[in-house]
């Protein structure tokens, strides 16, 4: 990979869409470099491990804004505070958890009903949907 590369190298090196790095720049996560007279903007190399970063905390669940956190903090508190945002992020990603089985819970219960009463009048999931 040469030193300095087009959006488009870019985006294939970085294994993501050019809309995606603009949508970046955007929002301040890359810089945009500036673009000469009659020729196109050439991104340093580092710019692929910069998109890498992004890509792998968002699958992480942090949100485009935690990431730009992620980025700003210095490199001397990096560590205590990132552990600290990660730890903020498993919390919920375990209360999340717990709502979703919750969820499965009810709504299998329901199925369930709905499959003994195949026969009935009303529909228990319309019901319980309807219900004050």
């Amino acid at each position: 990979m040469a030193g300095k590369l087009t959006i488009g190298r870019l985006a294939d090196a970085a294994g993501v869409n050019v809309e995606t790095i603009r949508y970046y720049q955007r929002r301040g996560l890359v810089d945009e470099p500036a673009k000469p007279l009659g020729g196109h903007r050439h991104y340093p190399a580092a710019t692929v491990k910069r998109l890498h970063f992004i890509k792998r905390a968002q699958t992480l669940g942090f949100t485009l804004s935690e990431v730009a956190g992620l980025l700003a903090l210095s490199e001397v508190s990096a560590c205590v505070e990132t552990r600290e945002l990660a730890a903020q992020k498993l919390a919920l990603i375990g209360q999340k958890i717990a709502d979703l089985a919750e969820m499965q819970q009810a709504l299998s219960t329901l199925v369930q009903q709905c499959g003994a009463d195949a026969g009935g009048a009303s529909c228990p999931i319309i019901d319980a949907l309807a219900r004050d």
